[in-house]
């Protein structure tokens, strides 16, 4: 599961680095505020990497209603 502060990006290379993978892609971004599976593609398994970023997603979130964060994010300090 990629976690809450990395980006994509960041866990694509974790991940290349940890199998040591000449060739590296995952199907989709998730923001950095959000944790979740990123699907990640070595070496062959590339060549899959469009038909799974075409392919139907769920997503299940939590959040506060009724508050407002300085910064509009959940990183922020709760102004009301």
């Amino acid at each position: 599961l990629k976690p809450v502060g990395w980006t994509s990006n960041a866990a694509l290379q974790a991940v290349k680095r940890l199998y040591q993978a000449a060739k590296a892609g995952h199907t989709g971004s998730l923001d950095p505020l959000a944790s979740g599976l990123l699907p990640i593609c070595l070496g062959a398994a590339t060549k899959l990497s469009g038909w799974l970023l075409n392919a139907d997603k769920t997503y299940q979130f939590t959040c506060r209603l009724g508050i407002t964060t300085a910064t509009g994010d959940a990183e922020g300090e709760v102004v009301t």
